[in-house]
């Protein structure tokens, strides 16, 4: 697990980037439109919510720089050590104290110019105090530029760090250069590290990863190290000491017998000698490397006696190994992970937590409860088996799962799938899938593993529409229950029936003409029956309103005006005594001598002994009351009343009529502060007199 994430840490603009993003932000995401004949107090919280959020917004910015980047007091010694050789302790705190430093200011400077701004008497002088609040703000900005140039570098190289937890189990490489450190790290890992015939070919730390007894180990390649004093060693050889000094690890230390790597095996030995109290405390493989070039048996006395004289130390090991020949790189591998895992589980147990966990522990031998012997049970398939010889003998190879060996198509298709009892090979799922084109082609047919009452309806397809019906609305579980209820009801009726002395209704009572009529009537039903089922089939449900408007395409009308008797007759209704009262309606419904259109009476007036002027005004009422009649008798589809409507009263009527035409009426809005566009109104005092030189662009 990686304890630390450098490369999550957000990018570090620029002074002068910083400024456009504060500042666009600011212009985005406050209102821009803002006139003198506003209240002065809508002004003043106009240019006091841009002051406010623009110090939001750099307050935002800045505290998330600071709080990206680690804290050296707060992150393990390694990675304090680490970033204070490679980017300075002090250079690096003094950068993130004066973006502190900054932010601190900015809000100390809003809020003087807020309370300022709480006191403007005009437009010019509002905006003349938020002008000079951002250009402060953005002037504090500017002055961080050195900081955020370095920030930005610095986070740049934490990205590129190896991510290493210092807490895991740790193999450590280290030596003097070219000593065949990272030749070694390529082969136990997947790492892929650059190896070249010269010194200093790595000059960072790398980190790679392997497996040991089913465990993830890191394991670190360091730059080499030469023998001379810790004041003189620079940033590279100063990497790999804060690594030894720091990390709970099995260490490595490479030697290089056959001096290919520039080096004497006394200057390597002393360099062991001179870095000895870094290894304290932690376990130690000296690896005598190039064995291929210059065997160890044979190496010149005096340098063997010097190279053995550093095994003798305590938790100390001496080795040999080759990386071109690969002889030993496995056996020293193994031996530092072994000691390593020794050493991790002598210190828990030093610890003051294994007492707690002993005394939790118990452990119980099961006690015979009788004296019954009961012996294992042996099925017989596996006796027959065993009789043949198929299980216990040498070559018998029983299929294991994962752990054991891979499971290949030769041992999928081979002759270990015999039945125990027949002792016939069968024909498993797995050789169906390989004679049917292999995994990824064969699908296996699960309805053959039905539980039917029958096994021929295994494989019976069974449809989802049949005669036209879903099947799924007559899938009932009941349906059995339901039929036998309906059943006896149907023949408890047939009996009431029978004991009545009623008997059932036969067809063959009625005359030839009736029978045909009844045929004839329930064609009628069907064909109508079915003409509204095509009708409904990819059609909306018509209203009730609406139903009778529309004609069927493929029927005639059902009542004929000009032959009503017969249609009605068609449909199997006697239709005399329906026409001859339906013709005396109509007769009384005619026009009666001395009423009007409407059905009404109409009083006759005597006018031979009025004057011209009433007789004139009695035509006007005459003229008026034939129009109302007219108007009545013409808008039956409209209504009139207020209380058909579902309205009280006329003034109600009126109310309604008044909202329908304002709800209806085009709705234009008016401009407000959000809005980002220019408008046509002008300051007299921003646009008379001379321009002054420089930029005129407003923020």
């Amino acid at each position: 697990m990686v304890v630390y994430n450098f490369k999550k840490i957000s990018a570090v603009p620029t002074a002068g980037d910083m400024v456009d993003i504060v500042l666009t932000r600011t212009q985005r995401k406050t209102p821009t439109v803002v006139h003198p004949g506003y209240k002065i107090s809508r002004i003043r919280s106009f240019y006091m919510r841009k002051v406010k959020f623009t110090q939001q917004t750099i307050q935002e910015r800045l505290g998330g720089i600071v709080e990206d980047f680690p804290r050296l007091n707060d992150i393990h010694p390694f990675y304090a050590d680490l970033m204070n050789i490679l980017y300075d302790r002090d250079h690096y705190k003094l950068a993130l104290g004066q973006i502190n430093t900054a932010k601190g200011l900015i809000d100390a400077l809003a809020r003087d110019y807020i309370r300022l701004l709480k006191y403007g008497d005009s437009l010019y002088r509002c905006k003349q105090l938020k002008r000079a609040a951002l250009g402060r703000m953005c002037t504090i900005i500017k002055r961080q530029k050195a900081a955020f140039a370095y920030l930005e570098e610095v986070r740049k190289h934490l990205s590129r760090l190896p991510a290493l937890d210092p807490h895991t189990r740790t193999l450590l490489v280290t030596g003097y250069p070219n000593v065949g450190k990272s030749s070694f790290m390529n082969k136990v890992t997947r790492a892929n590290v650059d190896v070249q015939p010269y010194a200093f070919t790595t000059k960072s730390l790398f980190v790679g990863h392997m497996d040991h007894r089913y465990l993830r180990w890191q394991v670190i390649d360091t730059p080499g190290i030469l023998d001379h004093p810790l004041e003189q060693r620079n940033t590279i050889e100063m990497q790999s000491v804060t690594a030894l000094a720091h990390l709970q690890c099995a260490v490595l230390y490479f030697i290089d017998i056959s001096e290919q790597c520039g080096f004497t095996v006394a200057q390597q030995v002393g360099l062991f000698k001179s870095i000895k109290p870094l290894f304290a405390n932690k376990q130690l493989v000296i690896v005598v490397n190039k064995v291929d070039q210059q065997p160890f048996e044979t190496l010149d006395p005096s340098k063997k006696a010097m190279v053995e004289e550093l095994g003798k130390s305590s938790n100390c090991e001496l080795m040999t190994m080759s990386n071109v020949t690969e002889e030993g790189v496995m056996d020293v591998k193994s031996r530092a992970c072994d000691k390593l895992l020794q050493a991790r589980v002598d210190q828990r147990v030093v610890g003051k937590k294994v007492n707690d966990v002993m005394n939790r522990l118990q452990v119980f031998q099961p006690q015979a409860r009788d004296g019954e012997a009961r012996e294992p049970y042996i099925p017989e398939s596996v006796v027959k088996a065993k009789a043949r010889g198929e299980i216990g003998s040498k070559d018998h190879k029983p299929k294991m799962g994962r752990g054991g060996y891979a499971v290949t198509k030769d041992d999928v298709t081979g002759d270990d799938d015999v039945d125990m009892v027949s002792g016939e090979k069968r024909k498993t799922e797995r050789d169906i899938m390989w004679e049917m084109g292999g995994p990824g082609v064969y699908s296996m047919d699960y309805r053959k593993n039905y539980l039917l009452n029958n096994d021929d309806y295994k494989f019976d397809v069974i449809p989802e529409i049949m005669d036209g019906k879903n099947i799924a609305d007559f899938v009932d579980p009941d349906i059995e229950l339901k039929l036998a209820a309906l059943e006896e009801e149907e023949d408890a009726r047939i009996a009431e029936k029978e004991a009545a002395g009623m008997g059932e209704e036969s067809e063959s009572d009625l005359d030839s003409d009736e029978e045909a009529a009844v045929s004839a009537i329930r064609e009628k039903k069907a064909i109508l029956r079915q003409r509204k089922q095509d009708n409904r089939k990819n059609t909306a449900v018509m209203p009730r309103s609406v139903r009778g408007r529309k004609k069927d395409k493929h029927d005639k009308p059902m009542l004929d005006k000009r032959n009503v008797k017969k249609t009605l007759e068609g449909l199997g209704v006697e239709a005399d005594g329906i026409v001859e009262r339906g013709r005396e309606r109509g007769r009384k419904r005619s026009r009666k001598d001395g009423e009007g259109e409407d059905g009404m009476d109409v009083e006759q007036v005597d006018t031979s002994g009025m004057s011209n002027k009433e007789l004139k005004r009695h035509k006007r009422e005459e003229k008026s009351k034939e129009r109302r009649s007219v108007s009545v008798a013409r808008s039956h589809s409209k209504v009139r009343e207020p209380s058909q409507q579902g309205l009280r009263d006329d003034d109600m009527k009126r109310v309604a009529t008044k909202k329908d035409m304002l709800s209806k009426r085009r709705f234009e809005g008016m401009s407000g502060e959000g809005d980002q566009r220019k408008t046509v109104h002008l300051v007299k005092w921003m646009n008379t007199g001379k321009k002054r030189n420089g930029t005129h662009n407003k923020r």
